[in-house]
């Protein structure tokens, strides 16, 4: 009769087990050789009446037969099917233990000795070795290889040998039977109870049976399908429930599996098709959940027991057939879970403009910076309650939104009271809206270091009253306000291409690492902006690195991979990928690549300014910036945003040391500037001394950062030879050229190509 599904499977009782002769014949030898030795026991035992051990065993045995037998003929009595081979099955395997005991009780309980007490035992064994009677209630039937006419070589061996072959098939069970015992690959297991799914179609299921101790063998699903001839990955090997390895069902559904995969949803379809397959792009991962709403589908997706979520965009755009590899995005845990968006067009194409309540800081010390792919809002901390004042890091390249995303934040800090100190060493022109609306605004080059030496000083006198009172943390208000530096356009100072005095420089980057590293409980935060710039530059140091990631990274778009990997140098957790933003939304159907070759001009859309990951406590996300309208070169809303709350201000005491420290310190930058003094400042003021932090013992070498960011463009063009790089850095030591670039191959910014030769890493 036709099935729709597998049946529940259980152990047939019915009819022959079909086994190897050669299986057979051991059994039969193993159950004579028993009896053998159970004949000799039988004879030599009784005549002992000191083996009292071996009486009680007798004795043990013989009840213990009759009593297994009595619950078979209660069974039997209970059955109303009118089955009775399981009671004769049993009194045959019981017949040997009762008998024999019998036997043995009978010469034990006989005073003296008789010439019968040495027949009955022999008379036993005979009769049990003959009929071996355990071995025929198994209902076993040998299956006998096909004769042959000719005589196998002696080199032949057993792979080349004729496999044992069932009577010729005369059903399509029968057959299917046929095929599993005669091909190589399946030893000597059988298959047995094949039962159709349903008629007039090759589908079927039946149970594989290896011999006695041994296992079926795991066969992989392309060897499974040639036994059959059927499609590969339609035959299923399973373990059967109830049953150890030496049985397993096989499972065919060459047709009922394709309509049921004809009927899956689509999404599913697609998944095992081009992602969760060995050659797919995202091998073993699983699909749990998804939702389809109007301008997106998202996936999410798990990682197998064991293994961390691997998920690429690139590859799944392309096994998506997705030309704009945008509309895509993966978010991950970095362990095992994922999440994949798939979007119709651009979610972040445009965004609404800013409102008081987005930069007003909320309890967790948060404001809503912008506008996420699935529609939440990106928010970004200004302080951290639990860690105190923070570190951010803003890099993009000219036009990536970098200068309005940093007037939100400052703008945000002004609404929620906190005190903005900022700087731009483009002389002002990267945050004229600034200008009058801050506490502080300083304006070159000169003024921002003054402006940071300053804010260095500011720290100080809190860390003295801090000690005097006690105080071991910070708290906003009692008695200092907090307070966030922004330095906006540092790459003018620090980056390698910079135009500054070698003792500026080294000046300027010793108050970057001594600001953040006593800011934190003092209240006093830090922020960098800068088109290009390395985490080296910012003090080369550990505990630079873990300021970073208690802060911000706004990692907008860049102007090369290098400059990308640099800002996420040492922040991003290891596995967890970004991909660079590119300078225009993708609004065609086709590709640049259509538009080539047919000598067309791919069009452009909008530009993605404000575009940023943004990288925070190690997670990772997609913002962009609220949007803000220009005009008469400014940004007349974020104006009106500003002006909407007074200017937070320092306490009168901080007021004054910060306005005296910045004077004193302008004059001397101004002096490092044009070269008539060097960095070794007497102390002229309230710890000045303090300020002069030197990270570089040579002073005829640059920065470490520096260093690095040289040996990178030099291989822009190519792998290159270390002796030449050391060449084209005639100015720097050759062991500083020697420990950068075995720096940048152990962060794998750099790969040896060959012995003493670097390329990029891709």
């Amino acid at each position: 009769m036709a099935t729709d599904q597998t049946p529940a499977i259980e152990a047939a009782t019915d009819g022959p087990r079909l086994v190897p002769a050669h299986s057979l014949r051991r059994r039969i030898q193993l159950e004579r050789l028993t009896y053998g030795a159970a004949t000799l026991g039988i004879t030599i035992a009784p005549t002992q009446p000191d083996w009292t051990a071996a009486h009680l065993t007798a004795g043990g045995i013989a009840v213990g037969a009759f009593c297994w037998l009595w619950k078979k003929l209660d069974r039997r009595d209970d059955d109303t099917t009118g089955h009775t081979l399981g009671f004769l099955q049993a009194t045959q395997r019981a017949l040997p233990w009762l008998t024999g005991a019998s036997v043995y009780l009978t010469d034990l309980l006989h005073p003296g000795t008789t010439w019968w007490e040495y027949l009955a035992p022999a008379a036993w064994g005979i009769t049990m070795a003959g009929t071996t009677p355990i071995t025929h209630s198994l209902n076993l039937k040998a299956i006998l290889p096909t004769p042959t006419t000719e005589t196998p070589t002696p080199d032949t061996t057993p792979a080349q040998q004729t496999p044992p072959a069932l009577p010729a098939p005369r059903t399509y069970e029968e057959y299917r039977a046929w095929e599993w015992v005669t091909a190589r690959t399946t030893g000597n297991t059988l298959l047995t109870n094949v039962t159709p799914y349903q008629d007039n179609a090759p589908d079927f299921w039946g149970i594989v049976v290896a011999p006695q101790g041994e296992a079926v063998p795991d066969l992989n699903p392309t060897t499974l399908a040639a036994v059959f001839d059927l499609p590969a990955g339609t035959v299923t090997l399973q373990p059967m429930d109830g049953s150890g390895p030496g049985r397993k069902v096989l499972i065919a559904r060459p047709t009922l599996d394709t309509a049921a995969q004809a009927e899956q949803d689509p999404i599913h379809r697609i998944w095992n098709e081009k992602i969760t397959h060995p050659r797919g792009a995202a091998p073993g991962m699983l699909l749990t959940d998804y939702r389809i709403e109007d301008n997106r589908i998202a996936l999410r997706t798990t990682a197998p027991d064991g293994h961390l979520i691997q998920l690429n965009q690139k590859m799944l755009a392309r096994a998506f057939d997705i030309a704009d590899a945008t509309l895509l995005m993966v978010e991950t845990d970095g362990l095992g879970e994922g999440l994949i968006s798939i979007y119709k067009t651009h979610p972040l194409m445009n965004v609404r403009e800013a409102t008081i309540e987005d930069l007003t800081m909320q309890p967790d010390g948060t404001i809503a910076l912008g506008q996420r792919p699935d529609g939440r809002t990106g928010r970004v901390p200004l302080y951290d309650p639990q860690m105190g004042a923070i570190t951010d890091l803003y890099v993009g390249a000219p036009g990536a939104g970098k200068s309005v995303t940093l007037l939100h934040v400052i703008a945000g800090e002004r609404i929620s009271g906190i005190v903005s100190i900022a700087a731009d060493a483009q002389d002002g022109m990267s945050l004229p809206e600034v200008d009058g609306r801050v506490y502080h605004f300083g304006k070159g080059i000169a003024a921002t270091a003054a402006t940071l030496a300053a804010a260095n000083d500011l720290s100080k006198y809190r860390e003295q009253v801090s000690a005097q009172n006690g105080w071991g943390s910070f708290d906003i208000g009692n008695p200092w306000p907090l307070v966030n530096v922004t330095l906006d356009e540092l790459n003018r100072i620090l980056s390698a291409d910079a135009v500054v005095p070698r003792p500026f420089r080294k000046w300027v980057t010793g108050l970057v690492g001594d600001t953040q590293s006593t800011g934190r409980k003092l209240g006093l935060g830090i922020r960098f902006a800068a088109q290009s710039i390395h985490l080296a530059d910012l003090g080369d140091k550990d505990r630079i690195r873990a300021n970073a990631k208690n802060g911000t990274v706004w990692l907008g778009r860049t102007n090369s991979s290098t400059t990308q990997s640099m800002a996420r140098d040492g922040v991003l957790p290891p596995g967890v990928q970004i991909e660079p933003i590119p300078r225009y939304f993708n609004t065609s159907d086709g590709s640049s690549i259509d538009a080539a070759f047919h000598g067309l001009e791919a069009p452009k859309g909008p530009i993605t300014a404000g575009m940023a990951n943004i990288i925070n406590g190690g997670s990772l996300f997609l913002n962009r910036t609220w949007y803000a309208h220009k005009e008469n070169k400014t940004y007349p809303g974020l104006i009106t945003l500003m002006e909407s709350a007074p200017i937070p201000r320092l306490t009168p005491d901080e007021d004054r040391v910060f306005q005296e420290s910045y004077a004193r310190w302008l004059d001397h930058a101004e002096a490092l500037l044009a070269g008539e003094c060097d960095d070794d400042t007497p102390e002229t003021g309230q710890q000045a001394s303090n300020t002069q932090v030197v990270l570089d013992d040579e002073d005829d070498q640059p920065s470490a950062g520096s260093i690095k960011d040289r040996i990178l463009d030099l291989l822009t063009d190519g792998p290159m030879a270390l002796k030449d790089v050391r060449r084209h850095l005639s100015d720097v030591a050759a062991g500083s050229v020697n420990n950068a670039m075995a720096e940048l191959r152990d962060a794998g910014h750099v790969t040896a190509i060959s012995r003493g030769t670097y390329q990029l890493t891709d």
